[in-house]
């Protein structure tokens, strides 16, 4: 089975289109860490092509805050319909358990004792900047902390999160065997046949 952990950076804000769509920013570059051959793997804008291609032979894509931004996100330059691949979004499971979203690094740094190397608004300056060094390192910091938690809920069943009153646990069962055993319909737009 193909598992991909994703992240994207965007090039502007909401504030600066006008909206709250993910899909009305624009995609500054994105990290993939790829379990078929697990390593991480940078794609900018003019990269998509070769994204697809892992796109359309995972299993599950596996994200932080995914469904609402990552995959919307990504869908505004797919040919097809991301949303068709199994996917998992960390956030929404800690959702489901606790009743509320927690934010990464809050979660990240109580569970695995790592933070984020910065946030996503550094990485709309470093886009301005043209330091696109910079934000692939975060991008692929945020992965590995994401493909991180993934590891341990799945192994422990729980995560813990840390505010102002301490560091707090709270169960989370990802119903694995349900989640990994989904197929897709095979996907076909960008590959020859």
């Amino acid at each position: 089975m193909r598992v991909i952990v994703l992240d994207c950076e965007t090039q502007n804000t909401f504030a600066d289109v006008g909206s709250n769509k993910p899909a009305d920013l624009d995609l500054s570059l994105l990290v993939v860490y790829d379990y078929a051959d697990e390593s991480f793997h940078t794609f900018f804008q003019e990269d998509l092509p070769k994204l697809w291609r892992i796109m359309e032979t995972t299993d599950l894509i596996v994200g932080y805050n995914s469904e609402h931004f990552d995959l919307p996100l990504l869908n505004k330059y797919y040919p097809g319909d991301l949303t068709r691949i199994p996917s998992l979004d960390l956030m929404l499971e800690i959702k489901k358990s606790h009743g509320r979203a927690l934010r990464l690094d809050a979660v990240a740094e109580g569970t695995l004792g790592v933070g984020k190397s910065g946030n996503g608004l550094d990485a709309i300056v470093w886009w301005k900047n043209g330091e696109t060094d910079k934000i692939a390192r975060y991008c692929e910091q945020d992965v590995r902390v994401t493909r991180d938690l993934y590891e341990y809920m799945k192994t422990h069943k729980h995560v813990k999160y840390k505010d102002f009153s301490g560091t707090h646990t709270i169960a989370v069962s990802l119903d694995l065997p349900a989640v990994e055993t989904a197929k897709h319909s095979a996907l076909n737009y960008t590959l020859p046949f």
